[in-house]
């Protein structure tokens, strides 16, 4: 993206929190969704902007389900960062690993965030014990807990690079 903007897709399993991450950062995002008989569910993606420091921040969120991965290849086009979100109460699952496999090898900068620290039976430290070597930053998408703390730490991030 052009200097001052960045663009940073949000990627996790099903169900992690990716959509109530980014509504969390924008009440007024946009999601493209269907509804499963597990609830809603995105089908496209959510999009969400804010603006952190001098920073214009566009956030893409991705779907969970492993049928949607052309729509994450296609919204990772161009990003300046990614986040993986996972939910502290599973861990971190096959799909979490896949992701991060995937963009390790791109060389994009990443962030985990463990999602849901305040739901009976999260584990955030069993997540940081699962990814070593890597930061992740609790927060609670649902009441909004640390969401904008962490994403303004991985934003200082990319704008040190």
């Amino acid at each position: 993206m052009a200097e001052g903007r960045l663009k940073i897709v949000v990627f996790g399993s099903f169900n992690a929190g990716k959509s109530s991450f980014i509504q969390a950062l924008d009440p007024r995002s946009r999601h493209i969704e269907a509804t499963s008989k597990e609830g809603p569910t995105t089908v496209a993606f959510d999009f969400g902007r804010l603006q952190v420091g001098d920073q214009a921040v566009y956030l893409f969120g991705t779907p969970g389900q492993e049928r949607f991965e052309f729509v994450r290849q296609i919204l990772s086009r161009g990003m300046d960062g990614a986040i993986i979100v996972v939910d502290a109460t599973t861990g971190v699952d096959a799909m979490t690993r896949h992701l991060y496999g995937q963009l390790k090898a791109l060389k994009v900068p990443l962030a985990f965030v463990a999602n849901k620290c305040d739901s009976p039976g999260a584990v955030p430290e069993a997540v940081c014990r699962d990814l070593p070597g890597e930061v992740v930053h609790p927060i609670s998408a649902r009441n909004g807990d640390n969401v904008h703390a962490a994403l303004d730490a991985f934003v200082a991030t990319l704008a040190a690079r």
